[in-house]
């Protein structure tokens, strides 16, 4: 992390939910604030997820307002501030009117204990009717180049109209999928001619697809995270991006 952050990242993502189960919650965010403990992080914007709960290693929703607000305020204590500054909804939850989980955020943000609110899996009629409630800063869906779903439905050019960050997570294909991506002999030949690799092409094309992207690659070594910020220096064509649109 430090590696990264010297090399110029600004922005961090993560969870609560990012952990082995629930016995470890929170384990992610923890990390994070261990490792920004000795640095100046004034310049660094921490974001962060609720309403996901993780018993057994299982992925559930969990969005009433009183489960918003513990997850919240563990987050608090886990990253060690007094404020976040992007708090994001991590998934609707079908039993829970999305209303009332929006509506806690609301809340939490007026208490002061989150700067700005954001929606992650959602879709256009869940963000317009987020609108209406709150001030909504983002949008994190998944979203790759073979995975071009938020484009085709206009989710990804509704955001930028109202000047909401989308947050593509997976940006290059995430967990297996990421092989899909690295085999595929369309984004091999553009590499290649680029003299970059694959992965640093499907970063490249989301920064390039519209000026409101911020992709989040995950890295598990300092060598990776290096790797995909050089992709800001890629300039692609329009001819490869027309390429890796036709992919999906």
């Amino acid at each position: 992390m430090h590696r990264a952050i010297d090399a110029g990242l600004e922005f961090i993502d993560t969870a609560n939910a990012y952990c082995i189960d629930q016995n470890d919650f929170g384990y992610n965010e923890r990390t994070i604030a261990e490792a920004l403990k000795s640095i100046a992080t004034d310049a660094i914007v921490v974001a962060t997820k609720g309403g996901l709960i993780r018993p057994g290693g299982a992925w559930l929703t969990s969005g009433s307002p009183d489960s918003l607000r513990r997850a919240c305020e563990q987050s608090l204590r886990d990253l060690n501030v007094e404020c976040i500054s992007l708090y994001q909804f991590h998934a609707p939850d079908p039993e829970v009117p999305f209303a009332e989980s929006v509506g806690e955020l609301v809340n939490l943000q007026s208490a002061g204990k989150i700067l700005h609110i954001g929606l992650s899996n959602v879709d256009q009629l869940q963000l317009a009717q987020a609108l209406e409630i709150a001030e909504i800063v983002s949008v994190q869906n998944r979203c790759h180049a073979l995975c071009q779903t938020d484009f085709n439905n206009g989710l990804v050019e509704y955001c930028r109209q109202r000047s909401i960050a989308y947050i593509p997570y997976s940006p290059v294909g995430g967990g297996n999928g990421h092989v899909r991506i690295r085999d595929d002999s369309t984004m091999q030949d553009i590499a290649d001619k680029h003299n970059s690799s694959p992965y640093q092409v499907a970063l490249a094309w989301l920064l390039a697809k519209s000026d409101n992207i911020i992709p989040i690659p995950g890295a598990s070594r300092a060598a990776s995270i290096l790797s995909s910020l050089q992709a800001v220096n890629l300039n692609l064509t329009e001819r490869d991006i027309s390429r890796i649109d036709a992919l999906n």
